[in-house]
């Protein structure tokens, strides 16, 4: 077990500082937490795991009608 705090430094730098403080990026509370999620699966090499439960938790089923006629690319 590392001791001190070099290591919990050096992850804080690498995973929230150079995502989140590059110039012009302003962040809320809510987009900032998604965007070091995403990061942190990334990182942590488990992001097919978690991308998998997060697409199994709002799957949903679509009924698709009869009568719904395709929409075409307008004529240029």
């Amino acid at each position: 077990m590392p001791i001190g705090t070099g290591v919990t430094e050096a992850a804080c730098k690498t995973l929230v500082t150079q995502r989140m403080k590059q110039s012009g990026m302003r962040w809320g509370k809510e987009g900032g937490q998604a965007i070091l999620n995403l990061r942190g699966w990334v990182q942590s090499e488990r992001f097919d795991h978690a991308w998998a439960m997060l697409a199994a938790a709002y799957r949903t089923e679509v009924t698709l009608l009869n009568n719904v006629v395709p929409l075409r690319a307008a004529p240029l």
